[in-house]
């Protein structure tokens, strides 16, 4: 069967250009094994990283058609399955460009410093300081070893920061993987800095209040650590310190889930009230409203009643149960 693969390439501070190879391959073949084919019998000068070949390293992260993937890991024929009718193609395109929210250094090969500089600002190292006796081992007990195995998996390939919509709009946000290890901190029972990371991590847009919820990190990690869930457990933990006067994102959350109770859906009245006025305690935040209000009143779309959704009483109840449910992992922890 032969495929076509278009690589986008370029070097620094120049324009992308796309370029076509043409293979003769099996759907059994990886993305890395065509690559590897194409560099040794076509193009010497293709660059892309590589190592292990068995998704372990990381190294060999890219974009096939569109998405952050593991190249050692993505098969050939599991691509073509994902591709729409190509019945009008000549022959089956695959196309591969580098990684997102990276500068690019040559073809696929990104510069990777701001991806390892975030991960170091999440301080990514168990606290040794909680050992009363530092020349004895640390034990775990097999229930706390096995809280830190899904966080544990992360290889940092890197597939989630480059497909992290929140990292392409916010600079200072320090990105899925490093949020995935920071909960790693927080869940060790042999680190002594709990209190003082969760602080750390609820500063600004930087930490997990960055976090857009997009789903795309969970989407593309080839390791099933989950990010953006590891980033909830962290808020969850945040918010079971905080009350709604800590901050603007910390009432947008409790809110948000009070209204619900309340009403079955939001009122969104109350909803930018409360959140952005801070109940009437933040006049600048009512002014920054008034704009917005007025649009909605120009078009039509500013609710003047509430009515309650249907099934409010099992809305209300499913909440309190996850709740209560949550709290009583969290005491067993």
């Amino acid at each position: 069967m032969q495929v076509c693969f278009k690589v986008i390439r370029q070097t620094q501070n120049t324009p992308p250009q796309i370029q076509s190879y043409t293979l003769d391959v099996s759907e059994g073949n990886t993305i890395l094994e065509c690559l590897n084919r194409i560099k040794w019998e076509q193009d010497g000068s293709l660059a892309f990283r590589k190592n292990c070949r068995n998704t372990i390293c990381g190294s060999c992260g890219m974009r096939v058609n569109g998405r952050s993937v593991l190249a050692c890991k993505e098969s050939i024929g599991a691509e073509l399955a994902k591709l729409p009718d190509r019945s009008g193609l000549e022959m089956p395109e695959i196309t591969i460009a580098p990684m997102g929210n990276m500068p690019i250094i040559k073809d696929l090969v990104v510069d990777m410093q701001n991806f390892w500089d975030h991960l170091e600002a999440v301080d990514p190292y168990v606290s040794t300081e909680s050992r009363a006796i530092p020349e004895r081992e640390f034990l775990q007990t097999p229930q706390e070893r096995s809280r830190l195995d899904q966080m544990g998996n992360c290889i940092l390939c890197g597939a989630c920061y480059s497909e992290c919509n929140a990292r392409e709009v916010n600079p200072e946000f320090v990105g899925p993987h490093a949020l995935a290890k920071a909960q790693r901190m927080v869940a060790d029972s042999r680190d002594d800095q709990k209190e003082s990371r969760l602080e750390a991590y609820n500063q600004g847009t930087q930490g997990v209040w960055g976090c857009t919820r997009c789903y795309m990190c969970n989407a593309v990690c080839p390791m099933d650590v989950a990010p953006m869930d590891q980033i909830g457990k962290i808020k969850q933990e945040i918010l079971d310190r905080k009350d709604a006067q800590a901050s603007r994102q910390i009432r947008h959350r409790k809110v948000l889930i009070d209204l619900v109770k309340d009403g079955g859906w939001i009122d969104e009245r109350q909803f930018g009230l409360q959140v952005v006025g801070n109940s009437f305690r933040d006049i600048g935040g009512l002014i920054s409203l008034g704009p917005l209000g007025l649009r909605m009143l120009v078009h039509g779309k500013f609710p003047f009643v509430f009515e309650p959704s249907e099934g409010t009483e099992e809305v209300r109840s499913l909440i309190e149960s996850v709740q209560n449910l949550e709290s009583h992992s969290s005491t067993e922890s």
